[in-house]
């Protein structure tokens, strides 16, 4: 086969992404630190201003003085890079300074860092599979693309259980007898925006001799008295065996890790390839990540905003009509169910009107479940609520798109 040949097979993958509809445009944007959630978009004529209503940077804290200035602090005295991996490069003071923090966020003996949280996933599920002999893996139908990946190369027996079924759960636990278990979950699942019943599941590991695994990183810094998750916020943090979460969204860093007993975190840092052989996160982005979880173990102040403005903003989208899906957290998911749709409501929504919001389409959900994913923050204020709300409107009556309420007469 010729070299063109080659080349041809990629064009023509990409060709039936851009056929379906997802192909996925990367938007140029500078994110305004002093004015968030304003930003500055790169338009094809030039810089603009905008708005951004998808960031997962929940609360803001990529842009609080207390984090900015320990990343710089930091970085002045350490320099910019880590040097290497933990092993070779040596071991951070601030990234044990990090790892304790989080282990006391979680309340567990030990934490380990990895470079994002979907590193920490893909890495923590398959190692602590492969060093459970004969180990079934329980996994949420719903569950992430990470954590679907470190199931698979764990090589372990799996079994998907119905999304937040217990009774399914529970079939599965029993038949599997007395062999090594490992249910792995998520506390908010970030496209629907629901939650798993973490206590009930807990409930059914500890009868039928499973570890818990939870994938908290929608949640941490968001829900809790002290930023820690769902799970504490429901009281069953300690009774969850692995806690898994991400630097890069509420604590507004960037990285992963995982939480739990002092054996298991040694264990995945001494076994897992994707830690030993991965360069270690820089001082400066650790000192930023524990200033960030120091502030929010504390401040209530972006909690209570933050909760304040996402029911606003889910009270003016319902009262408008919008499809906005069903849930009780922080996550706001406008059906669109097409891909095409839904990529040019993104784009009337930016050129027009300058609200950044992309589109969400498969394989992040299935295909006919396409929509506009939004994340208000406590800096979205009442008036940038309204205007949003106003220009969803208008694009749904421009492209003969489904009211909310057209959908309820339809059923």
């Amino acid at each position: 086969m010729k070299t063109s040949d080659y080349e041809h097979l990629f064009e023509k993958a990409l060709n039936g992404l851009h056929a379906e509809r997802r192909y996925r445009v990367f938007t140029p944007i500078d994110r305004d630190a002093a004015r968030f959630p304003r930003a500055i978009w790169h338009s094809p004529e030039g810089a603009r201003e905008i708005v951004v209503w998808c960031s997962n940077d929940y609360l803001g804290m990529g842009r609080h003085p207390n984090v900015i200035d320990a990343m710089t602090k930091a970085a002045q005295e350490c320099g910019t890079g880590a040097g290497g991996t933990r092993n070779i490069a040596g071991n951070s003071k601030h990234i044990v300074d990090l790892e304790a923090e989080l282990a006391d966020l979680h309340q567990k003996e030990a934490a380990l860092v990895f470079t994002s949280g979907y590193i920490s996933n893909e890495t923590g599920i398959s190692t602590i599979a492969k060093l459970l002999p004969d180990c079934l893996i329980l996994s949420d139908a719903l569950n992430h693309n990470s954590m679907i990946e470190g199931v698979r190369q764990s090589g372990a027996q799996k079994m998907i259980f119905r999304h937040n079924d217990l009774s399914h759960l529970e079939e599965l636990l029993k038949g599997a007898g007395s062999r090594p278990k490992l249910v792995v979950f998520e506390s908010i699942y970030s496209m629907d925006g629901d939650v798993a019943p973490i206590a009930a599941i807990c409930d059914l590991a500890e009868r039928y001799g499973a570890m818990t695994y939870l994938d908290e990183v929608h949640a941490v810094g968001m829900y809790g008295a002290r930023g820690a998750g769902v799970a504490e916020r429901d009281g069953v943090m300690s009774r969850v065996d692995v806690i898994e979460g991400t630097l890069g969204k509420a604590f507004g860093v960037v990285g992963g890790y995982i939480a739990g007993k002092h054996a298991v975190c040694d264990a995945v840092r001494s076994f897992a390839p994707g830690f030993i052989f991965t360069t270690a996160l820089p001082p400066a982005i650790a000192a930023a990540a524990t200033a960030s979880i120091k502030h929010l173990k504390t401040s209530q102040i972006e909690r209570v905003g933050h909760r304040a403005q996402v029911a606003r903003a889910k009270s003016e989208m319902f009262k408008a009509g919008l499809p906005v899906m069903p849930g009780n957290t922080h996550i706001i998911p406008l059906m669109v169910g097409d891909a095409a749709a839904c990529k040019a409501a993104s784009d009337m929504l930016l050129n027009e009107y300058g609200i950044y919001i992309q589109p969400i389409n498969y394989p992040t959900v299935p295909r006919g479940a396409e929509r506009l994913r939004v994340t208000p923050s406590p800096l979205h204020d009442d008036k940038l609520i309204t205007e949003l709300v106003d220009a969803l409107v208008e694009v749904w009556n421009k492209l003969g798109l489904t009211f909310a309420r057209a959908q309820q007469a339809a059923e």
